[in-house]
């Protein structure tokens, strides 16, 4: 059974869609849910699922990124993830903390990438005329938003969307793709997943 540590910033809504599949035959089991923001909204979602916490506020290090991580790889190295997930996670993580999980860490986006890495994916899709949009879950490298892709999901964009009409559908589809691809490379399986 793989051991899947999950990283958010806010509500977590894909940490709790991960959690409900990782159920039954599924194999693997969440063992942390791990917060930069002590009052992420979803880490009372996951206290609330029975699964452990914890929450290093990024803001007292500042600039200081290596610092930060340092705190925030000690609930990890206890929680020994062999599997962790970043979802929601809306801090950019250093080289050396990525490549110390390297090959193991996962992240969602949302945009079909390498379309629109970083922010404010929807409204460039929007203002470039893109006719669909959608998201990617890739393996996490220490560029930004530029792993191997595991899996994509497409929706269309419609007439008079605007990024937050077109962000609630391509919401929608996360929970369905995250859970498929997580499963899928914990069975030791890499081949991208692609939804409809």
């Amino acid at each position: 059974m793989k051991r899947v540590a999950i990283l958010i910033s806010g509500g977590g809504s894909n940490m709790v869609a991960l959690c409900r599949s990782m159920r039954g035959d599924h194999p693997a089991r969440p063992v942390l849910v791990l917060s930069n923001d002590p009052a992420a909204g979803g880490l009372n979602r996951a206290r609330e699922m029975g699964i452990p916490t914890a929450a290093i506020d990024h803001r007292p290090f500042g600039a200081d990124r290596a610092a930060f991580e340092a705190e925030l790889v000690k609930p990890l190295l206890q929680a020994e993830p062999d599997i962790i997930c970043l979802a929601g996670f809306m801090r950019v993580l250093t080289a050396g903390f990525v490549n110390r999980f390297a090959g193991r860490m996962l992240n969602i986006h949302p945009s079909l990438l390498p379309k629109y890495p970083g922010l404010h994916t929807h409204a460039r899709a929007i203002a470039a005329g893109d006719t669909e949009a959608g998201c990617t879950v890739h393996e996490v490298t220490p560029v930004l938003d530029d792993g191997p892709i595991l899996g994509q999901a497409r929706v269309p964009i419609l007439p008079g969307d605007t990024p937050d009409s077109l962000a609630a559908r391509v919401l929608e589809q996360e929970h369905r793709l995250y859970p498929a691809v997580l499963r899928r490379f914990a069975e030791g399986d890499r081949t991208p997943v692609y939804l409809a």
